[in-house]
């Protein structure tokens, strides 16, 4: 199959929702072959009438990239059509087995061109959000390659946003804990993202720049996952308490 072609099904595959099989092995996909068809994915979505509104990190721990034989992070881009209301009530029918993971959120300032340092961040970021990132894998049995998910745009499903707060370049040691109907069920603090969420920042400008691709003002930033991810279900709530940030929620039916 073609780059186009995979990346059609994928993209009929999270309209229906209804899981593929892994295409990248069988069809010989490379690394940079999987963010071709990424594009591609996000091209589609764009002539539909959507927008880029920023971009997710992923493998933002030493033991996710020890666990995918990786040695460093990978990324997908976000739409406004992913993004779900604070406080609304999704359906879980318009995905095909969704999970849900608590993350901190950045908010660019000015527009990135090349790679930024940790010093330099307050030049180009000035918000900062708890956040939950809904994943959803097109493939069956959420089960992947490495090139299969980067060709599955990472995964990106949706992402709910809280309330914009001042940058605070002190975050490492932020509580951040993930509750089901009330009921704590994940916890960590901020440093299980690269050790500072900030760093996502970081490692995306980089990223971004050996793409030439520009991350622009107004663009969000998802850190990555604090946690591990939890299966969504049908009649509960999601709530995400970050130390210092508030909290953001949402439901399913």
């Amino acid at each position: 199959m073609t780059k186009k072609e995979i990346a059609e099904i994928l993209d009929g595959a999270a309209i229906t929702a209804q899981a593929v099989p892994q295409m990248a092995t069988a069809n010989g996909v490379s690394l940079k072959d999987a963010y071709d068809i990424q594009r591609e994915l996000i091209e589609l979505r764009i002539n539909r009438g959507e927008s880029i509104t920023g971009y997710k990190l992923g493998f933002t721990s030493k033991a996710k990239m020890l666990q995918m034989g990786v040695n460093d992070l990978i990324w997908g881009i976000l739409t406004d059509a992913m993004e779900v209301s604070p406080g609304s009530t999704a359906r879980l029918a318009q995905w095909i087995h969704p999970r849900v993971e608590p993350e901190i959120a950045f908010r660019v300032s000015e527009n990135i061109n090349g790679e930024i340092s940790l010093e330099e961040i307050p030049h180009y970021i000035d918000k900062m959000a708890v956040a939950l990132e809904i994943i959803d894998s097109r493939y069956e049995n959420f089960k992947f390659t490495l090139e299969d998910v980067v060709a599955d745009n990472c995964s990106s499903t949706g992402y709910v946003l809280g309330t914009w707060h001042d940058l605070n370049t002190n975050i490492s040691s932020l509580k951040i804990d993930l509750f089901e109907n009330n009921v704590l069920v994940e916890s960590a603090t901020a440093a299980a993202i690269l050790d500072n969420p900030l760093q996502s920042v970081v490692e995306l400008s980089r990223l971004m720049f050996e793409n030439s691709i520009q991350v622009k003002k107004g663009d969000v930033i998802l850190a990555g996952a604090a946690t591990a991810a939890i299966f969504l279900k049908p009649g509960c709530a999601y709530t995400t308490v970050v130390e210092g940030l508030g909290t953001v929620s949402f439901s399913v039916k």
